[in-house]
């Protein structure tokens, strides 16, 4: 099968599309017929060995955690699906080396659920990490409707879904994002204030007695900025800066989660959740996908399609 691939810690100048053997497929997967492939920043920060404190990393490394595509083989013992059946879902493993940039993976099932109705293949790829980050975030720091939801780069791929959740779980949605984005940000339920200096202030002209929590999707030295804005300041959380649980707040790294999927596709069929997919692009321009994605300026996500 086709995959792209890379042998050793680098840039975007590493990939290479290749042949490779078609994965094992055991007890309690599935076998994916991958008809697109999200494409999110951790998959070429792992490829700069960015996480490689963390995670084991085995070369050649197929990158990806993101799929949607239709099953077409089961592994010994497993009953969750059938061959045809078309799924969704984050898989990420027990170490980085068999992502989804191929026309094949195996999937165990716990890392998905069935893809939504409603969305194609490749609006369905730019939900899993995204969307569970968002809603796992959500659920982190306790927010339930009727209460407000400060979301620090609101107009990216994490933080556009993250705003549509949080509407439809029936909160007040504060969003950070360029000028350029606001309408964008009014569309999906959010109000927007301009990100950078000052943005607390306007913030607070919006929220007088605070709002209840505060989501950082972007990074940036914010935590005790946050902080400051949340009627209680142990109601932040962050996936992008790494010290967020010694400043007190929560620091998240998402799991995969078949309920947690399921309820976002259910969001999705409902037409309360949609993917803004910028980029569609082949999977032999994997490269030009993690340019873009590098650039920080993509609004919604960007896939890979096979």
């Amino acid at each position: 099968m086709k995959a792209i691939t890379y042998s050793a810690y680098g840039t975007s100048d590493s990939l290479q599309l290749v042949d490779v053997a078609p994965p094992k497929v055991g007890p309690g997967e599935v076998l994916v017929r991958v008809k697109a492939a999200g494409v999110n920043p951790v998959d070429w920060k792992i490829a700069a060995g960015y996480i490689d404190p963390i995670m084991e990393v085995r070369f050649p490394v197929i990158p990806g955690w993101d799929v949607s595509g239709v099953v077409e083989a089961i592994g010994p013992d497993t009953f969750d699906y059938a061959v045809g059946d078309e799924v969704f879902g984050y898989l990420r493993k027990d170490w980085v080396q068999s992502g989804t940039y191929a026309e094949l993976v195996s999937a165990p099932v716990r890392t998905l659920a069935r893809k939504p109705r409603e969305l194609t293949f490749e609006q369905a790829a730019g939900i899993p990490l995204a969307g569970l980050t968002a809603y796992q975030s959500l659920t982190r720091v306790g927010l339930k409707a009727g209460e407000s939801v400060l979301i620090h780069s609101a107009a990216g791929g994490t933080g556009s879904l993250g705003v549509q959740i949080a509407v439809a779980l029936g909160l007040r949605v504060i969003g950070t994002a360029g000028a350029h984005n606001h309408d964008y940000l009014r569309s999906l339920g959010a109000e927007p204030v301009l990100y950078g200096e000052g943005f607390a202030d306007r913030v607070r002209a919006l929220a007088p007695e605070g709002v209840d929590a505060a989501l950082d999707f972007y990074g940036d030295d914010v935590i005790a900025t946050l902080q400051s804005l949340v009627k209680e300041r142990h109601r932040v959380a962050s996936i992008a800066d790494y010290n967020a649980a010694a400043q007190g707040a929560h620091q998240l790294w998402v799991r995969p989660d078949t309920a947690d999927l399921t309820f976002l596709g259910e969001l999705a069929d409902a037409g309360k959740l949609t993917v803004n997919v910028e980029h569609a692009l082949p999977l032999a321009e994997a490269a030009k996908a993690w340019e873009l994605s590098a650039s920080g300026r993509t609004r919604g996500k960007i896939v890979l399609t096979v």
